[in-house]
């Protein structure tokens, strides 16, 4: 028996568990007393196209 699967994405069916599990893990918190060298993204990546769009922009004005 195989489930099949769904035409559309369904976020809540996903992201609720991934949250609480990067929660948990302390993914969103930094050690601000950390050595490593910090990293930062400035602008968010492309969408799946590689296509920049307007909230790319936006974001650099």
């Amino acid at each position: 028996m195989s489930e099949e699967m769904s035409k559309a994405y369904e976020p809540s069916e996903v992201e609720s568990k991934w949250y609480q599990a990067w929660e948990e893990r302390g993914y969103f918190h930094a050690d601000p007393n950390s050595e490593k060298k910090p990293y930062t993204i400035v602008i968010p990546p492309p969408n799946v196209t590689g296509i920049l769009t307007l909230g790319h922009v936006l974001n650099n004005t």
